[in-house]
């Protein structure tokens, strides 16, 4: 019996914790590189790679990398508002893509690598249009970077998720290869450390 009241103590602990979450949606390029920087945000709870913006139901990374169903690499966080705002998720979104392309981030070409900041209510809308104009006045030039109502996200394959994790010596050889770290680096400095 008290093994029962446990169980049902921590089922009701992870229902409340699932109530207060909140949900984010970026695109900065590879989606490999943006569950990266998200996951290790405390108060971040998870982050899932996948797709969104798009036209075609259920994509697959083959569909998607095509460039043909309109949809962008993205990440789902999710993350306690208690514990990290979500004003603190976009500088870490900011200082983790370039936002002086529109259809490209370091050596991924394609609107499938489009960045963009995908709101998911009026509160995050403001927050999001004010990051913009914060991270222009630093870059000294406009932000490309669109702010658009979010739309359905589709996970990727698992293959996708926490591959950083999974695959560290090929995601190391991605990234330095591709100039990623190199870029930021050079546009943002000091922010990124």
């Amino acid at each position: 019996m008290k093994k029962l009241l446990l169980a049902a103590a921590f089922l009701a602990s992870l229902q409340a914790q699932a109530q207060t979450l909140a949900t984010a949606t970026f695109a900065a390029g590879c989606f490999w590189c943006t569950e990266e920087a998200f996951e290790k945000v405390p108060g971040v709870v998870s982050v899932i790679s996948g797709y969104t913006d798009g036209r075609t139901k259920n994509p697959s990374y083959e569909m998607v990398s095509s460039g043909t169903t309109g949809h962008a690499e993205a990440v789902e966080v999710k993350f306690d508002p208690a514990k990290v705002s979500y004003e603190k998720l976009l500088d870490v979104f900011w200082i983790n893509h370039d936002p002086t392309y529109v259809d490209r981030q370091f050596c991924d070409h394609g609107s499938q690598y489009r960045p963009g900041i995908f709101w998911h209510d009026e509160a995050q809308k403001r927050a999001a249009e004010a990051s913009k104009v914060k991270y222009e006045k630093i870059l000294k030039k406009p932000a490309l970077t669109p702010i658009v109502k979010a739309s359905q996200f589709w996970p990727a394959e698992d293959y996708h998720q926490d591959y950083y994790k999974k695959n560290p010596v090929r995601y190391k050889f991605y990234v330095s290869g591709c100039g990623r770290y190199a870029r930021l680096d050079e546009l943002w400095g000091s922010l990124r450390k």
